[in-house]
């Protein structure tokens, strides 16, 4: 289907890819890795035609079709989500409209009603819709979302319409990078569902480890020192196995290699200047000379462990939340809410997007205002708020590094680079003044600076955004050894399976409470079952 040959890539002057070779075939599906910046996305544009090999070739099946999920979309149109969904030409549209005016009137004998109704059969559009919906269901949306025009909905619900969309199109190769940003847990798992009976291949790039593990078959690792693309047959999980394996391979015949050039060196430095080894010294120059050496293999990025200020001891009752109403305007997400969080907790949010996950999160920081009831904080409550939309305030003028030691005056400055470099804040960005980091800079530093003065109530919305995998692996290392109260909101299945010890689902104003890891309460709650079971 797919088959890269000697492809050779350059970008800013650095070398991505070198007679890279990979092939893909039909009904394959594959993950593509590597550290950020190693050349995953210009791999993707080379195989959409959006961007040239500077050598080397990228040949496709000429029957077969691919389709393409960006990490964003662009500005939304008048389209309604249905009409993004189907994949609506302007001619259907056309005919959409006609067959609904005279459906609103009645006028259905009409033969402009008739022709419209021919032309849609036609267009596949009677085949379209029925599976079109279905498909926008199980991403989250209401059947009262279907013909509001996409201009009314986020970022984030607008690439759930345009995955609608491949999933309904059905392409021989599906291309899908970071899918699982804009999703939460339920529609995820969903969609986690859908693809392990799609007929298709799959080529993606995603952040979250057990999503690949429940998908793909084999790993195909962009490898930035040989700027070789290296695959692995099998999951996620196994492909650090092997990578571990072959590391081991290439550091044992690094060395094996070595022994033998000191081996033939002391024979060459000893007997250079004896007359009888003349003959055997020249041999063994000429081998040295000829011989193709291994490079020494460059340790493996593993995540970044480090030990940082435990918070304050709290009182047992953390925060305590009674008869609790909260709502936006006509619509009520709470109601007679009772809530009570204990010293060490582990509590995940979980539900359908709107459910009222961030609410909770902002009414328990203390960030909005509640309507009824009461909210309660235990003495020596101390708490941090990680928005995954607000930043929180930060010094303009200071560099990252001064925002960091700021926080934490025993901090040292090489700690705080290693820090930082585990978020993905590499040697010149930490020189950066914050008033000009991007969006997801702000967030990644302001996680650093919980992590280094942390409080003893941690209310987290998202915390993985933004972060790489080994960059969440350091979250989760750091969080597993955080002695406070941890509340968090995450779509990530491992994130949550390590760090969950209870599970609040929430849908339609009712929190429903968990008292066990991810596993259990998958079990318990049906939530691998058909979605119609879980959400309203």
């Amino acid at each position: 289907m797919l088959t890269i040959h000697k492809l050779t890539k350059a970008l800013g002057g650095r070398t991505l890819l070198r007679e890279a070779e990979l092939s893909i075939n039909w009904g394959e599906r594959v993950a593509l890795v590597g550290p950020n910046g190693a050349g995953k996305s210009t791999l993707f544009r080379m195989i959409l035609d959006e961007d040239g090999p500077d050598e080397g070739t990228i040949e496709r099946d000429e029957y077969s079709i691919t389709g393409y999920l960006p990490q964003e979309s662009g500005e939304p149109t008048d389209e309604t989500i249905i009409e993004i969904a189907m994949g609506i030409t302007p001619e259907m549209i056309g005919i959409l409209r006609t067959m609904r005016e005279h459906e609103k009137t009645g006028d259905l004998g009409h033969p402009d009603y008739a022709k419209a109704q021919d032309q849609f059969n036609h267009l596949n559009g009677y085949q379209n819709e029925p599976k079109a919906k279905k498909i926008l269901s199980g991403l989250g949306f209401k059947v009262a979302d279907f013909h509001r025009p996409a201009r009314e909905y986020s970022g984030g619900w607008v690439m759930r319409a345009h995955l609608s969309r491949l999933l309904v199109m059905e392409p021989d190769l599906l291309m899908l990078d970071e899918p699982t940003n804009h999703l939460d847990l339920i529609s995820l798992l969903w969609l986690q569902r859908y693809l392990l009976n799609y007929s298709g291949a799959i080529l993606m790039i995603s952040h979250d480890r057990d999503f690949m593990d429940a998908i793909v078959e084999s790993v195909v690792e962009i490898d930035p020192d040989a700027a070789q693309l290296i695959s692995y047959a099998g999951n996620y999980s196994s492909f650090l196995e092997q990578r571990e394996k072959r590391y081991e391979l290439q550091v044992q015949a690094y060395r094996n290699q070595a022994k033998e050039i000191e081996g033939h060196q002391d024979f060459i430095d000893r007997f250079r200047q004896v007359g009888s080894k003349a003959a055997q010294v020249q041999s063994r120059i000429k081998f040295l000379e000829k011989l193709a050496r291994v490079d020494k293999p460059r340790t493996p990025r593993k995540p970044f462990k480090f030990s940082f200020p435990q918070p304050p001891r709290s009182n047992q009752k953390v925060v305590d939340l009674q008869k609790v109403g909260q709502s936006y305007g006509d619509k009520r997400i709470y109601q007679n809410l009772d809530l009570t969080i204990e010293r060490g907790d582990r509590i995940v949010l979980v539900g359908p997007n709107g459910a009222g996950k961030t609410t909770l999160l902002k009414i328990l920081a203390g960030h909005i205002p509640i309507d009824a009831g009461k909210l309660e904080l235990g003495y020596a409550t101390k708490i941090g708020y990680y928005s995954q939309h607000r930043s929180e305030a930060l010094h303009e003028d200071n560099t990252v590094l001064e925002e960091v030691m700021g926080c934490c005056p025993t901090l040292r400055d090489e700690e705080a680079r290693s820090i930082l470099g585990s978020f993905l804040f590499r040697r010149a960005d930490v020189e950066k003044r914050c008033g000009i980091l991007s969006g997801g800079e702000k967030s990644r530093l302001n996680l650093v600076k919980f992590l280094v003065d942390p409080p003893n109530l941690l209310l987290m919305d998202e915390p993985t955004t933004h972060l790489d995998i080994l960059s969440i692996d350091s979250l989760v290392a750091a969080l597993k050894n955080y002695q406070g109260t941890l509340v968090f909101i995450s779509h990530d299945v491992h994130f949550i399976r390590t760090l969950a010890e209870t599970t609040l689902h929430i849908n339609n104003g009712v929190v429903t409470r968990y008292t066990g890891g991810y596993d259990y309460f998958i079990e318990k709650s049906g939530l691998n079952d058909d979605r119609s079971s879980v959400t309203a």
